[in-house]
């Protein structure tokens, strides 16, 4: 009997986040729907609101392929807040917090195609945010000292030798728009003050992430791209809250670690690229 009611709950603890993650993501996307419906009103006939399955699809997988920062993320946050009630309010904070950064491009692309330097600003600070995560993803893997740990670690202390100056310096300006932004999680947050941390890194990785989508603006539609960015961030979640031991397992891998410290880096430059194609080649 015992058995039967741990099974119980365990079912419990996985169906209700995965009903939960579907729940959000129709939510989100209608949003996403009202919102374009909207900004049609201001600017008549701008974004096109048939979907097609083909856009939808182009979007999720992007999405999929750039989601290594999200994963690494959302890993941290399981292994430092494990039961159903906080798996609830990771859900929402990180489903909110990416869909929020793509409704809010959505609409500064909208109104402003012609006023790039926020465009530009934007994508900047995305890409500062993202070069403090990439250092802080290696801190748990420094002090290895044998085998092929001991490789990782010195690989992890070289780069950070050349992450370190660079965020010291952006840190001077960062604290001022976005203060206390970490991937580490803090202990004994409250449901709500876990639901902020959840959605406010996110929301930044959103913004650079979709930032990085514009140009594909000219040749898919928006808003079958955005849902298809919504849902993959759902098809995500679903497989990070079936295997949570698994997923923290991964996460904590030093070559994980390292490899989502590079990707952040990759992610960053392009931003940085994105940034100057904007002020000094379109």
């Amino acid at each position: 009997m015992k058995n039967l009611n741990v099974t119980k709950n365990q079912g419990k603890n996985q169906l209700i986040p995965l009903v939960l993650t579907v729940i959000t993501a129709g939510i989100l996307i209608l949003l996403v729907y009202l919102e374009v419906i909207f900004l049609n009103k201001l600017i008549p006939d701008n974004i096109h609101r048939k979907i097609q399955i083909s856009d939808v699809l182009i979007g999720l997988t992007i999405y999929l392929k750039t989601s290594v920062d999200f994963a690494i993320f959302i890993g941290n946050l399981m292994a430092g807040y494990k039961g159903l009630k906080n798996r609830i309010a990771i859900e929402i904070g990180t489903a909110a917090g990416n869909a929020l950064g793509t409704i809010l491009i959505l609409a500064v692309w909208d109104f402003f195609k012609e006023i790039k330097p926020l465009l530009a600003v934007m994508i900047l600070v995305a890409a500062i945010v993202l070069l403090k995560l990439a250092e802080e993803s290696l801190e748990h893997i420094r002090g290895e000292e044998k085998g092929a740990r001991g490789r990782l670690s010195l690989l992890s202390s070289q780069i950070t030798t050349i992450l370190s100056p660079v965020n010291n310096f952006f840190n001077r300006f960062l604290k001022y728009i976005i203060p206390n932004l970490s991937m580490k999680p803090k202990k004994g947050l409250s449901f709500w003050s876990l639901v902020g941390l959840s959605f406010t890194i996110p929301f930044i990785l959103g913004l650079d992430d979709f930032a990085g989508y514009v140009p594909l603006f000219n040749v898919v539609n928006v808003l079958g791209f955005s849902i298809g960015v919504i849902l993959g961030h759902m098809v995500l979640n679903i497989f990070l809250f079936l295997s949570p031991k698994t997923t923290t397992k991964v996460v904590k891998n030093p070559a994980v670690s390292i490899l989502g410290s590079i990707a952040f880096i990759i992610l960053a430059l392009y931003g940085f690229y994105e940034v100057f194609k904007i002020l000094f080649i379109h």
